[in-house]
């Protein structure tokens, strides 16, 4: 009888400590809120764009109304532009991919556009570029500079050779849009 108080004595020490352990382990903590997933925190908000004319592109403006979603795991962008940009309509969204420590962005428009990013911080800036898919060569990038909590620069530009020099194609000046 003894023996038989003994064991279920120990397996009732053996119970709490595993209960208390279990009480102890810090929980998981939620998706997509480590730093690297606020990186781009910067770009978020309702942003008016302002261009001026370029080879490639007469003056111009647009609006651009960006927000976190899907749990806070991705940053949307909604883009509306005039007539200058033959009324571009363009959607993108970037998330932060863990295992390569990398930005992926994904924009698709109303004029048949589709480009896959990748990129990050660089310095004081954010850069995404753009490998041509056949043969993974570095043909364009985009590049948020001069980053204010109330404006931004970022450039489109083109890359002859792989990279060692850069061409300004499109560079919108953005400024925060007020309340209201």
């Amino acid at each position: 009888m003894s023996s038989h108080i003994i064991a279920a004595a120990a397996a009732l020490a053996l119970a709490g400590c595993a209960s208390a352990q279990a009480q102890t382990a810090a929980p998981a903590p939620p998706p997509c809120t480590t730093a690297e997933f606020h990186q781009m925190d910067f770009w978020l908000g309702d942003w008016d764009g302002r261009w001026d004319a370029s080879p490639s592109m007469p003056a111009g403006q647009g609006r651009n109304i960006i927000t976190r979603e899907y749990g806070g795991c991705v940053i949307q962008e909604a883009f509306t532009g005039d007539a200058s940009t033959g009324d571009l309509i363009g959607h993108s969204v970037s998330t932060y991919d863990a295992p390569s420590q990398r930005w992926r962005q994904t924009w698709v428009d109303n004029q048949g556009g589709y480009y896959a990013l990748i990129g990050g911080p660089e310095g004081d800036d954010f850069i995404l570029h753009l490998h041509r898919p056949r043969d993974n060569v570095l043909v364009q990038r985009m590049v948020f500079e001069d980053i204010t909590p109330q404006a931004f620069t970022w450039r489109w530009q083109r890359t002859p050779d792989a990279g060692a020099t850069w061409a300004d194609q499109w560079v919108i000046q953005y400024t925060r849009r007020a309340p209201g």
